[in-house]
């Protein structure tokens, strides 16, 4: 066998070890098909069991858009109360594959839920989930949610709002009762929940121990909804109950400007002039100026100026008569809010 012919042979032996040897680890998907991890999953409890949600991803790791989801993986660990330990690692079992699909309705993105039967007193349950493009590319896990599930309290009722400048106050009936027709006799909280406009509902704060709240993380003219959920001690842990009927309110501007100050009139050819000293409000709408003749007994709104105008002239007076003229500052909200008038003023 000449040199040539060796070397061709030597190459397709090398090549066959190559092609032969395989895999000894599974292949990594590259990021531009893995999702990101889901990180709002949550759970509801309901009359009969419960609910998790979690949005669908619509990013890769890497930023890129993805249409579409072949599946989700549900982990679910469960550890009866008297044998939880806080510092074990939580035993999830094999995944549950739940469908998925396209990630937007229309233009929508989408929410997947699961629901929950079955669930068992003095449990504590956890759960997790991941996401797939395909049967490589997954994602890492999602956030864990862990409760422990008992007949869950009534949702509360009576839910009212108060609207206050920069402030909602909120107010619902204590809760005592539970899904399964019996009464608690356990120490109950309540947590309020928040979106804004018609957005998700999540938590406001820390659980409160009485059936009332003030919410003064908001702005004025932006509609805000809200719901109130009871929870109920149990083994140590709290126990969410179901959720009330949501209500919508908006906060308005309810501080006038300040009073006018330095109101004078002086008497020309052209008519009466009010002069004023300009008010200092970042919000200020404009003024508004009152008349009453000295044969009157009531001031009548008789002009409205913009800010920065700090002079009116009335033209509309009769001679042989004395005037008065009071002036108010407005702010921009809708209805505007309205200063006391000035001090009364009148020509010499």
């Amino acid at each position: 066998m000449d040199i040539r012919r060796r070397a061709i042979v030597c190459v397709l032996a090398v090549s066959f070890v190559l092609t032969g040897c395989g895999y000894k680890d599974m292949p990594v998907a590259p990021d531009t098909v893995v999702p990101l991890a889901i990180s709002d999953l949550s759970f509801t409890a309901t009359k009969d069991g419960g609910r998790l949600s979690w949005s669908y991803p619509v990013k890769t790791v890497q930023g890129d858009a993805i249409d579409s989801i072949s599946s989700f993986e549900l982990y679910l660990a469960e550890v009866p109360i008297k044998s939880y330990c806080g510092t074990c690692p939580i035993p999830f079992g094999k995944p549950l594959s739940v469908e998925a699909g396209a990630v937007f309705d229309g233009k929508v993105r989408k929410k997947a839920e699961y629901l929950l039967r079955s669930l068992q007193p003095n449990v504590k349950y956890f759960y997790k989930v991941k996401s797939r493009t395909s049967w490589l590319a997954a994602s890492a896990d999602s956030n864990i949610v862990s409760f422990v599930w008992s007949a869950p309290a009534l949702a509360p009722t009576g839910l009212e709002v108060t609207l206050g400048d920069g402030r909602i106050d909120l107010a619902w009936q204590p809760v005592t009762g539970l899904t399964s027709g019996k009464t608690t006799d356990k120490p109950v909280v309540y947590q309020v929940l928040r979106g804004l406009g018609d957005g998700t509902l999540t938590r406001l704060g820390e659980p409160v121990s009485t059936p009332a709240f003030t919410d003064r993380q908001v702005k004025n003219g932006v509609r805000y909804r809200y719901a109130v959920r009871a929870l109920v001690s149990e083994a140590g842990e709290m126990v969410e109950g179901l959720i009330s009927e949501a209500i919508a309110a908006v906060p308005r501007d309810m501080s006038p400007p300040a009073i006018p100050s330095g109101v004078s009139v002086v008497e020309t050819a052209a008519g009466k002039k009010i002069f004023w000293t300009e008010v200092d409000d970042a919000d200020l709408g404009g003024y508004r100026i009152y008349r009453r003749a000295s044969n009157e007994d009531d001031f009548q709104l008789v002009g409205e100026v913009k800010p920065g105008i700090l002079l009116f002239v009335d033209k509309q007076t009769n001679e042989g008569l004395r005037y008065y003229y009071t002036v108010s500052a407005i702010d921009r909200a809708t209805p505007p809010n309205e200063s006391m008038q000035s001090r009364p003023a009148s020509h010499r």
